[in-house]
């Protein structure tokens, strides 16, 4: 119990705001540059494995279906990720917070990588082909408009534009909340028998948003009286 307790503390001091207050545990103002490379990365780790197996041919016997998959996967994670940050802000723990602007980020790298794939191997860049797919299956359907709903989320993720669009900018970048669904359905879809994973990252965007939406419910009504 008592080696428990010390790694949570660590973990705890490790993700918790600096604070001018000295502690053993604290995190000095100057590392945290450091702290913001790391992250990014990090975060570029799945990329350069993919790299890497690319060009040492180890993608397996279905290359292309790898690459999808892979992908697919990470973009689901780091949406994970970018809906975890508010929450546990709000219980003590803002350091992934202060990187959900980076995260979001790498969602649309990740699903630009997707889509780059799927434009490179199943539609040989056709534009003809790509309309095929959209009409004749959802899942691509659905994968393309979160793709869409993606691009002006990265491009306003700029602090310069973020500051000239003001309180709209908050409303833009909601959509999230509608990426998240798309892209969900699009797992779903594409999972066909095995749904396991769909189910798993089903569950947890689930829980996320019903507490965003208790949270902002009990904001308006604290707000109301």
């Amino acid at each position: 119990m008592a080696t428990v307790s010390r790694w949570l503390t660590c973990i705890r001091a490790w993700t918790l705001p600096v604070t001018t207050e000295p502690s053993f545990f604290s995190i000095p103002p100057s590392w945290n540059p450091a702290l913001r490379g790391v992250v990014f990365g990090l975060c570029l780790v799945p990329f350069f494995v993919l790299v890497g197996a690319v060009l040492s041919n180890t993608l397996g016997p279905d290359p292309a279906e790898h690459l999808m998959h892979v992908t697919g996967e990470w973009v689901m994670r780091f949406l994970v990720l970018v809906l975890l940050a508010t929450p546990l802000a709000r219980r003590g723990w803002p350091r992934l917070a202060r990187y959900r602007r980076m995260l979001g980020l790498y969602v649309w790298f990740y699903a630009t990588l997707h889509l780059l794939v799927f434009a490179q191997v199943f539609i040989g860049w056709s534009a003809v082909q790509l309309i095929e797919e959209l009409a004749e299956r959802p899942y691509v359907l659905v994968g393309f408009l979160a793709w869409l709903m993606l691009v002006p989320l990265g491009i306003t993720s700029a602090h310069t534009i973020r500051r000239k669009m003001g309180r709209h900018w908050r409303t833009l970048h909601r959509m999230i909340y509608g990426v998240v669904v798309l892209g969900w359905l699009h797992l779903l879809w594409l999972s066909r028998s095995d749904v396991g994973d769909a189910f798993v990252y089903g569950v947890i965007f689930l829980l996320l948003m019903i507490w965003r939406l208790n949270h902002r419910l009990s904001h308006r009504r604290q707000v109301a009286s």
